[in-house]
Protein backbone atom coordinates (compact mmCIF):
# COMPACT_ATOMS: atom_id res chain seq x y z
CA UNK A 1 0.00 0.00 0.00
CA UNK A 2 1.51 3.25 -0.58
CA UNK A 3 0.63 6.65 0.27
CA UNK A 4 0.75 9.70 -1.69
CA UNK A 5 3.01 12.55 -0.25
CA UNK A 6 1.29 15.88 1.19
CA UNK A 7 1.54 18.63 -1.43
CA UNK A 8 2.91 20.94 0.97
CA UNK A 9 5.59 18.70 1.88
CA UNK A 10 8.81 20.05 0.76
CA UNK A 11 10.91 17.21 0.76
CA UNK A 12 9.59 16.35 -2.66
CA UNK A 13 10.96 19.55 -4.38
CA UNK A 14 14.28 18.66 -3.30
CA UNK A 15 16.08 18.31 -6.74
CA UNK A 16 15.76 14.62 -7.28
CA UNK A 17 18.71 14.92 -9.75
CA UNK A 18 20.99 17.58 -9.54
CA UNK A 19 25.30 17.69 -9.15
CA UNK A 20 26.37 16.87 -5.75
CA UNK A 21 27.36 20.15 -4.29
CA UNK A 22 23.75 21.19 -5.68
CA UNK A 23 22.08 17.83 -3.45
CA UNK A 24 24.20 18.72 -0.65
CA UNK A 25 23.77 22.83 -0.27
CA UNK A 26 19.79 21.67 -1.06
CA UNK A 27 19.59 18.92 1.44
CA UNK A 28 21.53 21.34 4.28
CA UNK A 29 19.22 24.34 3.59
CA UNK A 30 16.35 22.44 4.24
CA UNK A 31 17.41 20.76 7.04
CA UNK A 32 18.47 24.11 8.19
CA UNK A 33 14.68 25.29 7.19
CA UNK A 34 12.72 22.38 8.96
CA UNK A 35 14.65 23.81 12.43
CA UNK A 36 12.68 27.17 11.72
CA UNK A 37 9.61 25.42 11.31
CA UNK A 38 9.71 23.52 14.18
CA UNK A 39 10.06 26.64 16.07
CA UNK A 40 7.77 28.47 14.73
CA UNK A 41 4.56 29.91 17.08
CA UNK A 42 5.95 29.06 19.99
CA UNK A 43 6.53 32.31 22.78
CA UNK A 44 9.82 32.66 24.52
CA UNK A 45 8.31 30.14 27.68
CA UNK A 46 7.65 27.41 25.30
CA UNK A 47 10.70 27.63 23.15
CA UNK A 48 13.19 27.57 27.12
CA UNK A 49 10.87 24.88 28.01
CA UNK A 50 12.17 21.35 28.53
CA UNK A 51 9.20 19.41 27.80
CA UNK A 52 10.59 15.78 28.30
CA UNK A 53 11.00 15.00 31.82
CA UNK A 54 14.30 13.16 31.26
CA UNK A 55 16.05 14.85 28.92
CA UNK A 56 17.36 18.68 29.78
CA UNK A 57 16.97 20.35 26.31
CA UNK A 58 15.07 22.91 25.19
CA UNK A 59 14.48 23.64 21.53
CA UNK A 60 16.28 27.15 22.33
CA UNK A 61 18.84 25.04 23.45
CA UNK A 62 19.12 23.23 20.10
CA UNK A 63 19.04 26.36 18.19
CA UNK A 64 21.99 27.56 20.17
CA UNK A 65 23.95 24.32 19.87
CA UNK A 66 23.37 24.66 16.09
CA UNK A 67 24.49 27.81 15.96
CA UNK A 68 27.67 27.15 17.59
CA UNK A 69 28.40 23.95 15.44
CA UNK A 70 27.75 26.47 12.30
CA UNK A 71 30.35 28.13 13.33
CA UNK A 72 32.97 25.43 14.40
CA UNK A 73 32.49 24.06 10.98
CA UNK A 74 32.53 26.33 8.77
CA UNK A 75 35.02 29.31 10.58
CA UNK A 76 37.47 27.45 12.50
CA UNK A 77 37.78 24.35 10.64
CA UNK A 78 37.11 25.16 6.76
CA UNK A 79 38.17 28.48 6.68
CA UNK A 80 40.96 28.48 9.50
CA UNK A 81 39.62 31.46 11.02
CA UNK A 82 39.45 32.04 15.24
CA UNK A 83 36.15 33.24 15.62
CA UNK A 84 35.90 32.69 19.33
CA UNK A 85 32.76 31.08 21.33
CA UNK A 86 29.25 32.21 20.80
CA UNK A 87 28.41 31.67 24.52
CA UNK A 88 30.71 31.63 27.66
CA UNK A 89 31.44 27.93 28.14
CA UNK A 90 31.79 26.80 31.65
CA UNK A 91 33.13 23.09 33.06
CA UNK A 92 29.64 22.29 31.37
CA UNK A 93 30.94 21.53 27.44
CA UNK A 94 26.93 21.55 26.55
CA UNK A 95 26.09 24.80 28.07
CA UNK A 96 24.68 26.47 24.56
CA UNK A 97 21.98 23.34 25.61
CA UNK A 98 21.30 24.17 29.11
CA UNK A 99 21.95 28.17 29.82
CA UNK A 100 18.99 29.34 27.87
CA UNK A 101 17.06 30.99 30.91
CA UNK A 102 17.55 33.83 29.50
CA UNK A 103 17.32 33.13 26.07
CA UNK A 104 14.74 34.60 23.57
CA UNK A 105 13.62 33.38 20.03
CA UNK A 106 14.13 36.43 18.24
CA UNK A 107 17.66 36.74 19.22
CA UNK A 108 18.70 33.25 19.98
CA UNK A 109 17.05 33.01 15.98
CA UNK A 110 19.15 36.05 14.68
CA UNK A 111 22.49 34.66 16.31
CA UNK A 112 21.80 31.87 14.30
CA UNK A 113 20.97 33.21 11.24
CA UNK A 114 24.28 35.46 11.23
CA UNK A 115 25.92 31.68 11.77
CA UNK A 116 24.57 29.75 9.29
CA UNK A 117 24.78 33.27 6.49
CA UNK A 118 28.71 33.05 7.33
CA UNK A 119 28.82 29.40 6.68
CA UNK A 120 26.81 29.44 3.50
CA UNK A 121 29.45 33.05 1.98
CA UNK A 122 32.46 30.27 3.27
CA UNK A 123 31.39 27.30 1.49
CA UNK A 124 30.10 29.20 -1.48
CA UNK A 125 33.62 30.17 -2.47
CA UNK A 126 35.47 26.72 -2.13
CA UNK A 127 35.32 23.58 -3.90
CA UNK A 128 34.22 20.22 -2.69
CA UNK A 129 37.65 19.07 -2.17
CA UNK A 130 38.84 21.71 -0.10
CA UNK A 131 40.69 20.47 3.44
CA UNK A 132 40.64 22.24 6.39
CA UNK A 133 42.08 20.88 9.52
CA UNK A 134 40.35 20.60 13.12
CA UNK A 135 41.67 23.29 15.41
CA UNK A 136 43.21 21.33 18.23
CA UNK A 137 43.79 17.93 16.99
CA UNK A 138 44.49 19.09 13.30
CA UNK A 139 41.93 16.36 11.97
CA UNK A 140 41.74 16.95 8.55
CA UNK A 141 37.85 17.47 7.07
CA UNK A 142 36.93 18.72 3.79
CA UNK A 143 33.97 20.68 2.64
CA UNK A 144 32.58 17.56 1.52
CA UNK A 145 32.69 15.91 4.90
CA UNK A 146 31.48 18.98 6.50
CA UNK A 147 28.15 19.36 4.40
CA UNK A 148 27.28 15.86 4.97
CA UNK A 149 28.27 15.99 8.86
CA UNK A 150 26.26 19.46 9.04
CA UNK A 151 23.09 17.31 7.12
CA UNK A 152 23.44 14.67 9.69
CA UNK A 153 23.67 16.75 12.45
CA UNK A 154 20.61 18.81 12.17
CA UNK A 155 18.87 15.57 11.27
CA UNK A 156 19.88 14.27 14.47
CA UNK A 157 18.47 17.33 16.51
CA UNK A 158 15.47 17.91 14.73
CA UNK A 159 13.90 14.08 15.46
CA UNK A 160 14.60 15.69 18.65
CA UNK A 161 12.85 19.28 18.09
CA UNK A 162 10.03 16.97 16.64
CA UNK A 163 9.71 14.74 20.40
CA UNK A 164 9.64 18.24 21.97
CA UNK A 165 7.63 20.05 19.80
CA UNK A 166 4.60 17.46 20.35
CA UNK A 167 5.76 17.03 23.98
CA UNK A 168 4.72 21.18 23.83
CA UNK A 169 1.05 21.60 21.61
CA UNK A 170 0.95 18.45 19.82
CA UNK A 171 1.74 19.46 16.90
CA UNK A 172 3.81 16.95 14.99
CA UNK A 173 6.95 17.57 12.23
CA UNK A 174 6.62 16.40 8.57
Amino acid sequence: MSVAPKASDRRFALPPTADERTLLDAFLDFQRDALVRKCDGLSDEQLRSRPVPSSALSLLGLVRHLATVERWYFQAVIAGTSPGDLFDLTDDFDAPFHDVADATGPGTFALWREEVAASRRIAATRSLDTVGRTPGTGAERSLRWVLTHMIDEYARHLGQADIMREAIDGRTGE
